[in-house]
């Protein structure tokens, strides 16, 4: 590459759960011989998903080039984490050729990509597109609004109230502002989740843009890399639910990490996650658990009552313990209900 040519970004963005993750594992697995550079931002202080990717390191892509940004949203902490970092990864020996940022499933996109206007970068890269990410499946059953008759009944009686729901206001503004839209987990939903997911996402959208189906994150990198969007100078097509806003808070969110003792009883802990998430709203889990009698860690991933785990690989010296990591509405997350729920009060896993 020209050292005077700007660096192409692509943000991957998408809501929890959505598969952000293995979408950037298949990229980093299929990059085509391009040198890649990671930026993985996650909602708390447990950085599973920066250590999914640095499993998946190579030489396109060492693990110093895979950087993580834990506890705070990339879009609210943009002059103190996001620019001193991506100069950081620009200043590698070898410079990049494109970058990943995987934002955080709680994280608003346009507000990063006005970051990249900022003087000290803004000469040296570039917003190649957009991806963002909805599970079909969940979009198909219309789960960003849990009661859409109930909602359309009160918007007809009273037009001065707010309808919107902050899940579905971060959902929204992550596809206004896509260059492309994957519908993720595409085996689960099938044909007819596909097209009412797309039918979905069409009324929300302020301008068509391409909509894929994908399953475990599989679609050809010059399909989504390459884009050539220089979105950073397209915002006025990309609304916002906060334009005009001077900033935005994730008030309406909150994690906890809980630490958790060696598990016997995989089936139990996995009927315990799906219990939290109906009976506590917990949108989100995630983690690495110990299992009795097992060298390898679990990585346990939930979105809602799905739950899905594997063993990933041994655990590193001196490190077997059990964290989850539990997102979900500020009013919805009191720890020690969470705790209560996943039996740490009694015996249960």
């Amino acid at each position: 590459m020209n050292s005077l040519a700007k660096v192409p970004v692509t943000v991957v963005t998408g809501f929890l759960g959505s598969g952000k993750t293995t979408l950037i594992q298949h990229l980093l697995a299929n990059a085509g011989g391009k040198k890649l550079a990671v930026l993985v931002n996650e909602f708390g202080s447990e950085g599973v998903d920066g250590e999914i990717l640095k499993s998946c390191a190579d030489a396109n892509c060492p693990e110093e080039n895979i950087v993580e940004l834990a506890n705070g949203c990339i879009c609210c902490t943009v002059a103190d984490d996001f620019i001193p970092t991506m100069e950081q990864l620009l200043a590698r020996p070898v410079r990049p050729d494109h970058i990943l940022i995987e934002t955080s499933g709680l994280a608003l996109p346009k507000p990063l990509l006005k970051a990249f206007d900022w003087p000290e970068i803004r000469s040296r890269i570039t917003v190649d597109g957009v991806i963002a990410l909805a599970d079909a499946e969940a979009v198909a059953a219309g789960r960003f609004a849990p009661d859409p008759a109930a909602v359309e009944a009160q918007r007809a009686a009273d037009e001065n109230l707010d309808h919107e729901t902050p899940l579905s206001e971060v959902f929204e503004d992550q596809i206004a502002c896509a260059d492309i839209v994957l519908l993720t987990k595409a085996d689960l939903a099938g044909a007819t989740g596909i097209e009412a997911a797309k039918a979905a996402i069409t009324a929300e959208m302020p301008r068509r843009v391409p909509m894929l189906p994908v399953t475990d994150g599989a679609i050809d990198a010059r399909v989504i890399l390459g884009l050539g969007a220089a979105a950073e100078n397209d915002l006025a097509a990309r609304p916002s639910h906060h334009d005009g806003e001077e900033e935005h808070e994730h008030d309406d969110f909150a994690s906890v990490v809980i630490d958790l003792p060696e598990v016997s009883n995989v089936d139990a802990l996995v009927a315990s996650i799906q219990r939290l998430a109906r009976e506590q709203n917990v949108l989100r889990a995630k983690g690495y658990i110990a299992v009795a009698g097992k060298p390898m860690r679990l990585l346990l991933q939930a979105v809602g009552e799905r739950v899905r785990h594997q063993f990933d690989k041994p655990w590193a010296a001196g490190v077997r313990q059990s964290k989850l990591v539990v997102i979900g509405e500020h009013g919805d997350i009191d720890e020690a209900a969470i705790r209560s729920g996943l039996g740490l009060s009694g015996s249960g896993i």
